[in-house]
């Protein structure tokens, strides 16, 4: 034993009340989108996959600071204290947030720059700069430029008459420094140019016009520069420089205050185009003057200024996936099984009555979703439909089964949350389809976000009425299910129908349910329930019978729940958390939490599902959810958790939650620092990647 390991075996264990044990949140997301973009630079990774997700991590990046940036902002306008557990001011926080937040802009830019842009290169994907195009590749961008570009343009001069615009959320902008005056002799110096929403911020050069490749490039931020000075007749353009503002996109109205919370939300959003600015990206190269001047503009200080090295747009290269066809460089096809019982041609109800079914998207396809509501909108026998619709996107098939079943005389009821953060305009209009089709649409509760994923199909049988249920831990929406790893059960339980049935009764009535047996429900009984179990898990590792949970979830943040796995750990539990994204618990603590372990699975497909798992003295529990351990899901949001009762559906999950566990190629290991390393096949240990068996099975 070295002297630094003596000297920490004797160092006393901090509180539980410590900030030192609490990871920020913030700081726990940005290190989360580090790991995205690590798969940007996996070389086992195809490689337009690795674009996409490089794509993914701006993506990320910029509703952080929508959302959570602004959130800070606000915070620190309104007091320099804080109610997290980690005691880290608001002002300090965004210090911390900037200096990770430009590190991570680094090396996106770097990973483009240097890694991808030169291997898509290899593969004749090319982007090509304005000064590498032939002539007649510049022939055929000054037609486009003239065509497609010149009707739609509006560059504006600043000067009095003409104030500096409102610049939209994330749109493409220029900032222009002019020589010359103008035909009324005007000149201030500068312009700003907005590049048309309606085009495409990548130009396809066609080979058979320009004599290139089939996968030439062209940015539209290129042509604008090269054509900048066609906006500005008779004068010279001295500069012309890329920036983009993120605006705070979050919805500011009172729900209690409002008669129509349809109609306020609509109302709404359109501001989330002009909200309070959060960050400044600007080209590299653009002169300080200039960054100062915009800064100011924007009333933002120099830590929220990145400076970037390219299109201050990287997520739209993802179009790229769509307009290059080369299947050799994504991943390979992929069909998910289909239990024949459950194909459209099958009877459903008939397997359901038979016993509990649980499908694991995407490797277990979400079309039996589908088709259950479909079904049931067909059946005779069927009564009512009652669903929760959290996010399903624009074009749902599941809305389209809700709406026939509506048309054709059954009784739906559709829960939908409205205040889905950017699915917000979608929801509106699936619930005006919904209502014209005349389905009872409610949106939930006010001043808590819907987000429990039900379905009950109540049906007439020769025995009475029976209940129906599909219960998830993920969205109603076919796109994510191929993308997004999510449990789904049917059954036809009459516990768990009944229990499905009183959630409703609360969600679009008033009044107060009746104790459940098979759901536990959030905002009234998920927080203390999983305490209790976590106590139970004491009381069996003090008993000497062993403790042991296993926890799958998205986030682990409210700290109550971190403080009891903390006693937990001190208590002998054995512990496994299996968190994918914000994890502000520290494990491996010398006498707090050394014995929890925890681990972020990045790969292939997002990984959603919730699952909770306690070994109760031999008696395992196994629960499904739609909530992850955090303060709003506790507390802030209708949720619930459902138990596995059928042994070989809780045997398949427990497996599951081992391969999870025996990962040495997609998991990333946290560490007492709080940071994350990825892991490695141990020396003779063959390789395993979760989600690659899984897609074997």
């Amino acid at each position: 034993m070295t002297s630094h390991q003596a000297d920490q075996d004797n160092v006393a264990a901090p509180a539980l009340e410590s900030p030192s044990l609490y990871i920020n949140r913030e700081l726990s997301l940005l290190e989360f989108n580090a790991r995205v973009l690590e798969q940007a630079k996996d070389e086992t990774v195809p490689l337009l996959e690795r674009l996409k997700f490089l794509c993914i991590s701006s993506t990320n990046l910029d509703e952080f600071f929508e959302v959570r940036v602004a959130g800070v902002m606000h915070k620190a306008e309104m007091t320099t204290s804080t109610s997290d557990a980690d005691n880290i001011s608001p002002v300090d926080l965004l210090r911390s947030i900037s200096r990770r937040a430009h590190t991570l802009v680094e090396e996106q830019y770097r990973t483009l720059n240097e890694i991808l842009i030169p291997e898509l290169e290899k593969e004749q994907i090319r982007f090509l700069r304005r000064a590498e195009w032939d002539e007649r590749q510049r022939q055929w961008l000054a037609y486009y430029f003239e065509e497609e570009l010149l009707p739609v343009i509006s560059p504006l001069g600043l000067d009095p008459a003409h104030p500096f615009p409102r610049i939209l959320n994330k749109s493409l902008n220029f900032i222009v420094s002019l020589e010359g005056k103008d035909a009324f002799g005007r000149n201030t110096g500068y312009a700003i140019v907005q590049a048309p929403r309606a085009l495409p911020r990548l130009i396809q050069l066609p080979p058979e016009e320009t004599g290139g490749g089939p996968s030439d490039f062209v940015f539209l931020s290129s042509v604008i520069h090269a054509h900048v000075e066609d906006l500005f007749p008779n004068m010279r353009s001295t500069g012309c420089y890329q920036f983009r503002v993120t605006r705070n996109s979050d919805l500011f109205f009172d729900e209690e205050e409002v008669d129509d919370l349809l109609r306020a939300v609509e109302g709404e959003l359109p501001a989330r185009r002009y909200g309070d600015t959060v960050r400044l990206e600007v080209a590299r190269n653009c002169p300080r003057q200039m960054s100062a001047y915009l800064l100011d503009r924007f009333v933002l200080t120099a830590d929220d200024l990145y400076e970037v090295d390219g299109p201050v747009n990287v997520n739209r290269l993802m179009a790229i996936l769509d307009m290059v066809d080369r299947p050799d460089l994504k991943y390979p096809p992929f069909t998910p099984r289909l239990p024949a019982a459950l194909a459209p041609g099958g009877d459903m109800l008939e397997e359901i009555r038979r016993g509990d079914v649980l499908l694991h998207h995407p490797f277990d396809a979400f079309l039996p979703v589908i088709e259950f509501v479909r079904k049931a909108g067909n059946d005779p026998r069927v009564l009512a439909i009652k669903q929760t619709l959290y996010r399903t996107g624009p074009d749902s098939a599941v809305v389209d089964a809700l709406v026939d079943a509506a048309n054709a005389g059954k009784e739906v009821t559709v829960v939908v949350e409205l205040l889905a953060r950017f699915d917000e305009a979608d929801n509106i209009k699936l619930a005006n389809r919904l209502q014209e089709a005349g389905a009872h649409v409610v949106y939930g509760v006010v001043g808590y976000k819907t987000h429990a994923k039900m379905t009950l199909v109540v049906r007439r049988e020769s025995d009475g009425l029976r209940h129906y249920v599909h219960l998830g831990t993920g969205n109603y929406h076919p796109k994510t299910a191929r993308l997004y790893t999510d449990y789904g059960l049917f059954s036809c339980e009459e516990s768990l129908g009944n229990d499905v049935h009183e959630m409703f009764l609360q969600l679009t009535s008033l009044g107060r349910i009746s104790a459940l047996e098979r759901l536990i429900d959030a905002p009234f009984h998920l927080h203390q329930a999983i305490i209790d179990k976590i106590d139970r898990e004491i009381e069996h590792a003090r008993a000497g019978r062993g403790g042991r949970i296993i926890a799958k979830m998205n986030s682990l943040v409210e700290p109550g729940t971190i403080r009891r796995l903390y006693e937990a750990s001190q208590a002998g539990v054995d512990i496994d958390l299996i968190v994918r994204g914000i994890c502000c618990l520290r494990p491996g603590v010398k006498g707090v939490s050394d014995n929890i372990r925890v681990r972020s699975i990045v790969g292939r497909f997002l990984e959603h599902t919730r699952v909770f798992c306690f070994g109760n003295g031999g008696e395992q529990e196994i629960y499904l959810a739609s909530a992850d351990w955090m303060d709003r899901n506790f507390f802030r949001r209708v949720e619930v958790a459902f138990d596995m009762q059928d042994a070989r559906i809780k045997t398949r999950i427990a497996d599951e939650l081992e391969l999870y566990l025996q990962d040495n190629i997609q998991a990333w290991l946290l560490n007492s620092e709080g940071r994350y390393q990825r892991a490695a096949p141990a020396e003779g240990a063959p390789p395993l990647a979760a989600q690659r068996r899984l897609m074997e099975f």
